[in-house]
């Protein structure tokens, strides 16, 4: 490869670089999960704190099925990919359930959230312990691809 080349594929790189550092992933927004629940997050602070709504589309209670609160947490050192953790206190039942995550972009530049949960329900006795707490992972989308993208949107809660 002569320095013609080397010229035009250092370009590239530098290109893709440059591109690359500046999209972040952002939390703030609409977002629906693999099993159809829908979750809201408000602007998230300079000190990476946020809360929101959360509509389960899934739930083990036979009682209607209500938004609840959320609250949580994330990185902001590291804004690119960030990590972050929300806790859901369910408005319908005596649960509650915890989330720990992380929000990708691809090259593409669409988000992903990828998390895992513990949801703990309440035992009847200490007997039942055993079985109150269940572990699954979800993976959540942006509702509107094209808000939000690319976008920081920060204030104080």
């Amino acid at each position: 490869m002569g320095k013609m080349g080397f010229s035009l594929v250092l370009a590239l790189f530098l290109v893709t670089i440059g591109a690359s550092s500046e999209r972040k992933c952002i939390l703030t927004g609409d977002w629906k999960n693999d099993l159809g629940s829908n979750m809201t997050i408000s602007a998230v602070n300079e000190a990476g704190q946020f809360s929101g709504l959360y509509l389960t589309a899934v739930s083990a209670t036979e009682k209607p099925i209500v938004e609840s609160p959320l609250t949580g947490s994330q990185h902001v050192d590291n804004l690119e990919q960030p990590t972050f953790g929300f806790t859901v206190k369910w408005s319908f039942s005596d649960s509650t359930t915890v989330f720990v995550g992380q929000c990708f972009m691809d090259d593409q530049g669409k988000e992903t959230l990828q998390t895992m949960w513990l949801l703990r329900v309440k035992a009847k006795s200490m007997g039942d312990n055993w079985n109150a707490t269940m572990v699954g992972t979800n993976v959540f989308t942006r509702k509107l691809e094209e808000q939000n993208l690319g976008e920081s949107v920060r204030s104080d809660l």
